[in-house]
C-alpha cells in the first residue's frame, strides 16, 4: 500500500496546496440548503399505517463560487460526506478518508493504523468468508494466543511453540476464508487504483469505480466500515514485513526518518514511523488493532469524498441507506505534544549503497495556518521548475547536480525540506552552504518583485489543470476533511495565499529560519547498523479459488444499469490539416479552460545519434537574443508557460504548453531559442561534468541497475539504447557550437505538429504560420535505426551484486512480434493472471504464500511495429525466501491454475473499464500517436471490449502453453552476494556475475 507520509522520491515536489482558484466573492458564506425529495424514495422513519411516509430530505452546505461546486453532506450518525459533478466520463473517484494515522498510534504497539489499512481489505462476517461460525472459533484462538506471543518476548522457546500453534490453527482457519474477496469485487465492477495510504494524520481508502456501480460500491464500503475481521493475519503480517525490509533498503527513507527524529523529539511525528519499529511489528496485537477501528473508524471520524459523473440527490440517499445505520460515535481527541523550539542546528549522518546528499529540514506551523501557508509561498520562491532560486542560480547555473525543496504539511507542524545532490568531488558541506545561500536572499528580499505574483498566476494555471482530474477534486475535499477545516476555510486558503506581499514572506523567512535546523548527510557506504525484520516460517494457506461468500454472490448479483463503450474515431475526433505542405497540424478543441499543449514531433533520436539526447538537454541552460537563460525562464514563467525538449531513442518531443492567451508571445519566444540558441561554453562544461557524477550515481541505484541496465542487457546484447551514450572522451570533446547547430536543425526535420487548447483551427494555424519557423522545404529524417533484439535461446541467470535486505528478481522471456490480433487475449491474460491484487499470481505468491511483499507477472506488447513483445515476471522478496519465490513464480508460469470465477472476473473487469473509460482532451492526440507508432489507424480497445467477452479458459491456456510455458527465459537477479542462494539459482540456468561496466558501458 502506499504511504505518503515519506515523500516518494526526493525531486517529487509535494504540491499540497491550493487546488482552488480565486473566489469572485468579497467574502466566504456557506449557504445551507436541501435536496429535493425522491418521489420514490422510501419511508425512512416510522409513521401511522394510513399516513404515507414524507421523503427524507438532505441539508447540505455549499460555497458561493465554488468551481468544484461541492456539496457538504452531514448523515444523522455524524458522517460526513463531500459530493463534486464532473461529468468527464462516466467514473466516479472515490476516497474514504479516516481521521487516524500513525500519530494515533499506541507508542508500545507502532506501525498498528498501516498494519489495520492492510487488515481492512480481509474483509468482514459476511465478506470473504465462507463459514463465519466456524472460521470465528479459529480466529478467536488466534488471537489469544498472539496475546500469549507478545508476553515471551524473553523466553524465544515458549514463542516458537506458541508461534507453531498460531501456524497450525491459522491454516484452519484459512480454510473457511476466501481471500481476496474484496479485491474480486472491485475487479468484476471494472474498479481501478484500489489502493489505500496510511500517514501520520490519515488512513484513506480509494477506488475509481464506473458510475453504474456506485450501489456496489457504496455497500461494500458501508460493509467495511462495520467491523474489521483479522482473517488471514500471519501471511499479511509477513507482507508488512516485507515493507519494513523495502523500506530498510531505502536511503532516502532512511535519511527522512532521521530528520522527523531530531526536528520532532517529543511529537508522534518523529518518535514514530508509520511503518512501526520490527520489535512492535515482530510482537503484534491484534486485540489492540481491533480496539483502535473501534476507536477511529467511526462515523465521526470518517468522510466519503466523491468526484465525477454523479446525481447529487441519488448519491446522498444510496450512501444513507447503507450507511445510515452506522451507529453514532466520534474519535478519542488527539492532544499533540508541544516541541520545545530548536535553538542550535542539528546534525544527523545516514549510510547506505545510494548516491550521498544533504537534507536540511525546518519545524513550522501545521498546514490550515496563515503560516502554512506562508510556507508554502515561500518553497515556491526557492523552487517551482522554472524560476525559483534554487532552479536558476544552483540547478540551471549548475552549481550543485540537483537541488530541490518540498514541504510536508501536517495538521499539528509541517516541515520544509531543502535537498540537493553534489557534483564530482563536492563537499556536502559546500551543498549545504549554498542552499542556506538561497534561504538568506530570501530573508534579505534579494529576489524579484513580480516573483510572488508570477507564483499566484502560476499556481492558478495548475489548479484549473487539476479540475480536469477527479482524484485531484475529490483529494481536495479529503483533505479538507483530514485537516478539520470548513469548506469554506479551505477554499479561503487560496485567497490568502494570494494575499501574501513580499514584506510578509521576508518577515516570515527571518521569524522561522535562522539556526533552528537539522542536517542529514547521506554518505555512500555500508551501514553499519543494518537490519532486517527476521520472520518465522509460515505454512501457505489455501488460495481457494473457486469458492464465493454468500455476500459477495448478493452484491454481485445487484442490477446495474448497463453503459455502452465510447471509442475514439480518430478521423472525426482530430481535426487534420497542413499548416504549409509537408507539415500537418493534428488538432483537438478544448472547450474546457484556457490552457494550451503544443507538440512538435520528429520522428528521429539518440538510436540515430547519442547527441540528441546531449543537445536537448543543453538548451535548458542556453539563452537568446538579449536574454539570458536564466532571464527566458523567467518570461516564461511570468507568461504562465512552459517548455521542454527531450529525445528519446526514436522521437523528439519539443513540447510548448500554458495559458493559450499567452500562445503567441510564448511561441514567438521559444521559436527565437530554438532557431537561435546562444553557445555557452561554461554551461556546456559543467552539464557534461554533471552528466559524468549522475552516472556515477546510477551506478548506486538498484532500480536503474535492474530495470534499465540489466534488462537492455539482455534484450540487446552489450551495445543497447541504455548504453548508446556518448564516451567520456567524446562528451568532454564536443564543442557548444556542434550541439546548438543540431538544435537550430529540430525545425528543419520533417515533423508534425499537434494541438490542444481553445484557439480555434483556423486560428492555430495562423499563428503557426506567423510563428513557427521552418524551411521551404522540410528535410526527411534519417532511416530509424532500431537495436537487434537477442534470441535469448539460452536459459541464463545473471545477478549484480548490491548492498541489500532483499532480492529483487525478474523473469525475462522473449515473445512473438507485434501483431494486433493478439491483443485481446494478451489483455484478458494479463487482468487473469498478473494484473492486480486480484489476480493469479498476487494471490498465490503474496496472499497464499507469503512469498513477497511485490509480485507480478505481464506479458508486454511492444509499442512499435515490428518489434517484439516480452513476458516479465517479477518478485521483490527477502533473500532467504528466495529459493521458495523462485520456484512459486517458475510453477504459476508453466502451469496456470483454472479458476472460472476469477476468468468472469477478469473478463468483468475489462468490460466495465473500457465502457466507463473516456480518451479524452489532449489524450485523443497522444492516442493517435500510440496508435500511428503501432501501424493502426484506429482505437485498439474496440477490438479488447469485442473479443474478450466470449473468450474461454481453453483459449487462455491454449496462449500460455504456446507463449509462455517452457519458453526459454532469462532470469536477473540482484541482490547482496552474501545472502543469496547460488546453488538454487543454478537450477534456472547457466548462472553469470554481470559487472556494472558491463551492464552501462561505462
Amino acid at each position: 500500500m502506499n504511504h505518503p507520509g515519506y515523500p516518494s522520491a526526493p525531486f517529487v515536489k509535494n504540491n499540497f496546496l491550493l487546488l482552488f482558484p480565486a473566489l469572485a466573492v468579497l467574502g466566504f458564506a456557506t449557504q445551507c440548503q436541501s435536496t429535493k425529495p425522491a418521489a420514490t424514495a422510501s419511508a425512512t422513519a416510522t409513521a401511522p399505517a394510513t399516513t404515507p411516509a414524507a421523503p427524507k430530505e438532505y441539508r447540505y452546505e455549499t460555497v458561493p463560487g465554488d468551481p468544484l461546486q461541492v456539496r457538504i453532506y452531514k448523515l444523522d450518525n455524524g458522517l460526513t460526506v463531500y459530493l463534486s459533478d464532473y461529468k468527464d466520463a462516466p467514473r466516479i473517484q472515490t476516497y474514504v478518508a479516516v481521521r487516524a494515522g500513525s500519530k494515533n498510534d499506541p507508542a508500545t504497539a507502532t506501525g498498528l493504523a498501516h498494519y489495520l489499512e492492510h487488515m481492512v481489505f480481509k474483509g468482514t462476517s459476511k465478506l470473504g468468508t465462507q463459514d463465519w461460525a466456524k472460521e470465528k472459533v479459529e480466529l478467536d484462538k488466534i488471537e489469544a494466543l498472539y496475546e500469549t506471543y507478545r508476553g515471551q518476548r524473553n523466553d524465544p522457546a515458549a514463542r516458537k511453540k506458541t508461534y507453531h500453534q498460531i501456524d497450525s490453527i491459522s491454516g484452519v482457519a484459512a480454510t473457511y476464508a476466501v481471500p481476496n474477496e474484496y479485491d474480486k469485487v472491485m475487479g468484476a465492477i471494472g474498479a481501478k487504483g484500489s489502493n489505500a495510504h496510511t500517514s501520520s494524520e490519515e488512513t484513506v481508502y480509494q477506488e475509481d469505480i464506473p458510475s453504474n456501480q456506485l450501489e456496489k460500491w457504496t455497500a461494500i464500503q458501508a460493509e467495511r466500515m462495520q467491523e474489521m475481521v483479522p482473517r488471514l493475519f500471519h501471511t499479511e503480517l509477513e507482507a508488512v514485513y516485507e515493507e519494513k525490509n523495502r523500506g530498510l533498503d531505502s536511503d532516502f527513507r532512511k535519511q527522512y526518518e532521521a530528520l522527523n527524529a531530531a526536528l520532532y523529539p517529543t511529537h508522534p511525528y518523529g518518535t514514530q514511523t508509520t511503518i512501526g519499529t520490527i520489535e512492535h511489528l515482530q510482537n503484534p496485537s491484534i486485540t489492540e488493532i481491533k480496539k483502535y477501528f473501534g476507536q477511529y473508524y467511526v462515523p465521526g471520524n470518517v468522510a466519503l469524498c466523491l468526484s465525477g459523473d454523479l446525481d447529487y440527490d441519488a448519491t446522498i440517499r444510496l450512501i444513507d441507506k447503507y450507511f445510515g445505520a452506522l451507529p453514532a460515535k466520534s474519535a478519542p481527541a488527539f492532544n499533540p505534544p508541544v516541541e520545545k523550539p530548536l535553538t542550535v542546528p542539528m546534525v544527523r549522518e545516514v549510510v547506505g549503497p545510494q548516491a550521498e546528499n544533504v537534507m536540511l529540514g525546518f519545524r513550522l506551523p501545521g498546514k490550515a495556518t496563515r503560516d502554512g501557508i506562508r510556507l508554502q509561498m515561500l518553497d515556491k520562491i526557492l523552487t517551482n521548475g522554472q524560476a525559483g532560486l534554487i532552479d536558476l542560480n544552483l540547478n540551471q547555473q549548475q552549481k550543485v547536480l540537483q537541488a530541490t525543496s518540498f514541504t510536508d504539511l501536517n495538521t499539528d507542524y509541517s516541515t520544509h525540506v531543502i535537498y540537493g545532490n553534489p557534483r564530482q568531488g563536492q563537499k556536502l558541506d559546500e551543498v549545504k552552504s549554498l542552499l542556506l545561500a538561497e534561504l538568506s536572499k530570501v530573508k534579505a528580499g534579494n529576489f524579484p518583485d513580480w516573483l510572488i505574483p508570477a507564483i499566484i498566476n502560476n499556481d492558478k494555471l495548475e489548479r484549473t489543470k487539476s479540475y480536469e482530474s477527479n482524484e485531484a477534486r475529490a483529494t481536495a475535499m479529503y483533505e479538507a476533511f483530514i485537516q478539520r477545516v470548513d469548506w469554506k476555510d479551505y477554499l479561503q486558503q487560496q485567497e490568502t495565499f494570494a494575499s501574501i506581499t513580499k514584506e510578509e514572506i521576508v518577515k516570515f523567512a527571518n521569524d522561522n529560519y535562522g539556526d533552528n535546523y537539522v542536517t542529514v548527510y547521506k554518505r555512500t557506504g555500508t551501514d553499519p547498523n543494518k537490519v532486517k525484520v527476521v520472520k518465522p516460517a509460515i505454512t501457505p494457506v489455501p488460495a481457494n479459488r473457486d469458492v464465493a461468500s454468500n455476500y459477495y454472490k448478493q452484491l454481485t448479483a445487484m442490477p446495474s444499469s448497463e453503459l455502452q463503450p465510447v471509442f475514439l474515431d480518430y478521423k472525426k475526433d482530430i481535426q487534420e490539416t497542413a499548416i504549409k505542405p509537408g507539415l500537418p497540424l493534428y488538432y483537438t478543441h478544448n472547450a474546457e479552460n484556457g490552457l494550451f499543449n503544443l507538440y512538435y514531433i520528429l520522428d528521429i533520436g539518440t538510436n540515430n545519434d547519442p547527441r540528441w539526447g546531449l543537445a536537448t538537454d543543453y538548451l535548458q541552460y542556453l539563452g537568446t537574443g538579449s536574454y539570458s537563460a536564466a532571464q527566458l525562464q523567467q518570461e516564461f514563467y511570468k507568461l504562465g508557460c512552459s517548455f521542454n525538449v527531450s529525445s528519446g531513442t526514436d522521437r523528439i518531443f519539443v513540447t510548448l504548453n500554458g495559458l493559450d492567451t499567452n500562445l503567441e508571445p510564448a511561441l514567438k519566444l521559444f521559436e527565437q531559442l530554438i532557431n537561435a540558441p546562444k553557445p555557452d561554453a561554461a554551461a556546456l562544461k559543467n552539464m557534461v561534468a554533471g552528466m559524468l557524477k549522475a552516472r556515477q550515481d546510477a551506478k548506486l541505484n538498484k532500480g536503474v541497475i535492474l530495470n534499465a541496465a540489466m534488462v537492455n542487457y539482455v534484450k540487446y546484447g552489450p551495445k543497447n539504447p541504455f548504453t548508446n551514450v556518448m564516451s567520456e572522451k567524446e562528451l568532454k570533446a564536443v564543442k557548444p557550437e556542434q550541439l546548438t547547430a543540431l538544435i537550430k536543425k529540430l525545425p528543419t526535420y520533417q515533423h508534425r505538429v499537434l494541438y490542444y487548447g481553445p484557439l480555434p483551427q483556423e486560428g492555430t494555424v495562423a499563428v503557426l504560420k506567423a510563428e513557427h519557423r521552418t524551411p521551404a522545404k522540410l528535410t526527411p529524417t534519417p532511416a530509424a535505426k532500431d537495436f537487434a533484439e537477442q534470441p535469448l535461446k539460452d536459459k541464463k541467470v545473471y545477478w549484480v551484486d548490491y548492498n541489500m535486505v532483499q532480492a529483487e528478481i525478474l523473469f525475462l522471456t522473449k515473445g512473438d512480434v507485434y501483431n494486433k490480433e493478439m491483443v485481446p487475449t494478451v489483455a484478458l491474460y494479463n487482468e487473469y493472471f498478473g494484473g492486480g491484487m486480484g489476480s493469479i499470481v498476487f494471490q498465490d505468491l503474496r496472499e497464499s504464500k507469503a512469498l513477497a511483499y511485490s509480485a507480478s507477472s505481464r506479458y508486454a506488447n511492444a509499442d512499435k511495429v515490428g518489434r517484439s513483445n516480452y513476458n516479465m515476471s517479477y518478485i521483490g522478496t527477502q533473500s532467504d525466501k528466495l529459493p521458495e519465490a523462485m520456484a512459486g513464480m517458475e510453477a504459476l508460469l508453466t502451469d496456470m491454475p483454472v479458476a472460472e470465477a476469477n476468468l468472469e472476473i477478469a473478463k468483468n473487469s475489462i468490460r466495465n473499464s473500457i465502457s466507463t473509460e473516456r480518451i479524452t482532451k489532449g489524450n485523443v492526440l497522444l492516442s493517435y500517436e500510440r496508435a500511428r507508432r503501432l501501424g493502426l489507424d484506429y482505437d485498439l480497445r474496440r477490438d479488447v471490449y469485442t473479443g474478450t467477452q466470449n473468450m474461454t479458459f481453453d483459449e487462455l491456456n491454449k496462449f500460455q502453453n504456446a507463449k509462455i510455458k517452457g519458453q526459454n527465459q532469462v532470469i536477473l537477479v540482484i541482490g547482496s552476494k552474501d545472502r543469496l542462494n547460488f546453488k538454487e539459482l543454478a537450477k534456472y540456468g547457466q548462472v553469470q556475475q554481470l559487472t556494472l561496466k558491463e551492464i552501462f558501458g561505462y
